[in-house]
């Protein structure tokens, strides 16, 4: 038998991807969990993997391809048996039955009282809707954000298989990015005025642009500026370099700044929060995953740190660096770059000094740190010193977070910068 291979789900949000490399040719034996594409989907690179055993017939896209989650990609001869061992023939049988049967037991009674009661069946039926599908495709339908029973099946009965979901997905994707093109008024033609040149946004500069507009018009953005003494933490950062060198990572500032937001969120709970609007609630995480920004060729990535108050600096360093490298090479993985709370981006080894991040969204906090600078500072005699001075820059979400509530937390984090022994003072475990 012949089996279409379709795109699979590829992270929260993805509905497109482009096809970096084809693995495989037609009349290939293919084994089970065999790379079949590569896809860059969003800001990442991925391969999907074979569902099954059998041979190449037909490969319906090529390298450079826009897809679709849920186009199909490949056609696959399987063998009998196994096609026979994947169909859900035997479990549909006991499966189908089951919601016929409450129909007769809530409509047999009813029509000994009246006609008129026969329609109501149906409309409890529409607002308590369970659909038919297997475990594994309510389990990929939950992974994915879907709610199974909204889907429209295709099979027996009204059956829902992957496809349907895939399908449902994809067009709930589409709809949603029509509606942000739909709000772009047209652009002039810029020809008229001299030469012009076109090329198409890469997937990473597509995938970053949709997500700061949906960011920047979700979020009423506040920054807060601040300042921090660097000069006595910079002196423990040499001191101790090769230590965390030694473990495999580079003890830099940014990594002590991560250590350090990671003690101030335990402190301020309400940064790592997030917003449901339409449940008007305030989600609060117990989990403290930080985000890096890292500059690639590509264009930027934020892959996350997880359990950062469980990690001491020397395996935050090493962790940062692998996950770096990973981002310039190409290799990271859409699981890499979701479940953050809270963003840490750093522009101090480039230049400039303070600056307005924007806010990643669904978190509703970002620290931005600027280059660090030699500056004449009074000291508590009222004479100058030249000290080494961080710029920080808070951006947060206004709808949960108020100025001085942002103002206590940049300031918590700058005097844990000048003060380290803070952090054994008033961190917690």
């Amino acid at each position: 038998m012949q089996q279409r291979l379709t795109i699979p789900g590829l992270g929260e949000n993805i509905a497109h991807a482009k096809v970096v490399r084809v693995l495989v040719a037609v009349g290939d034996a293919i084994q089970p969990e065999q790379s079949l594409l590569e896809l860059e989907a969003g800001k990442a690179t991925l391969e999907v993997p074979a569902p099954a055993a059998g041979s190449v017939a037909q490969l319906l896209v090529k390298e450079g391809d826009e897809v679709d989650v849920g186009q199909a990609f490949l056609v696959l001869d399987t063998e009998a048996e196994e096609t026979e061992a994947k169909r859900p023939d035997k479990p549909e049988k006991p499966v189908e039955p089951a919601p016929e049967k409450p129909e007769p037991e809530e409509s047999a009674p009813e029509p000994e009282k009246s006609e008129s009661s026969k329609p109501e069946p149906p409309p409890k039926r529409s607002a308590e809707r369970h659909v038919p599908a297997a475990p594994s495709v309510r389990r990929f339908a939950r992974e994915i954000g879907i709610e199974v029973d909204t889907v429209e099946g295709t099979g027996p009965h009204g059956r829902v298989s992957l496809d349907d979901v895939k399908r449902h997905a994809r067009e709930r994707n589409r709809r949603q990015a029509e509606g942000l093109r739909a709000s772009v008024p047209a652009l002039p033609d810029f020809a008229r005025w001299g030469g012009v040149r076109r090329e198409p946004m890469s997937a990473i500069r597509r995938a970053t642009a949709e997500h700061l507009a949906v960011a920047w018009n979700q979020i009423p953005h506040v920054t807060h500026f601040e300042s921090a003494d660097i000069t006595q933490l910079e002196a423990l950062r040499k001191k101790y370099a090769d230590r965390a060198a030694a473990q495999g990572g580079k003890l830099t500032m940014a990594v002590m700044v991560v250590k350090i937001v990671a003690e101030a969120l335990k402190k301020f709970p309400k940064f790592n929060a997030s917003i449901d609007v339409a449940k008007r609630e305030i989600v609060f995480k117990d989990y403290l995953n930080i985000g890096i920004a890292v500059a690639t060729e590509r264009g930027l990535l934020v892959p996350v740190l997880r359990d950062v108050g469980r990690k001491n600096m020397a395996q935050l360093a090493a962790e940062i660096d692998a996950v770096a490298k990973r981002c310039r090479e190409g290799n990271i993985a859409p699981a890499d770059l979701e479940g953050g709370t809270f963003t840490v981006t750093n522009l101090g080894a480039i230049g400039g000094s303070y600056f307005t991040p924007i806010v990643n969204y669904p978190e509703v906090a970002i620290l931005g740190l600027g280059r660090a600078s030699r500056q004449a500072v009074p000291n508590a005699r009222d004479e100058l010193e030249i000290r080494t001075i961080l710029p920080l820059s808070l951006s947060y979400d206004h709808r949960l977070i108020d100025g001085a509530e942002a103002a206590r937390f940049a300031r918590w984090v700058a005097e844990a910068i000048e003060e380290p022994f803070l952090l054994a003072l008033e961190g917690t475990a």
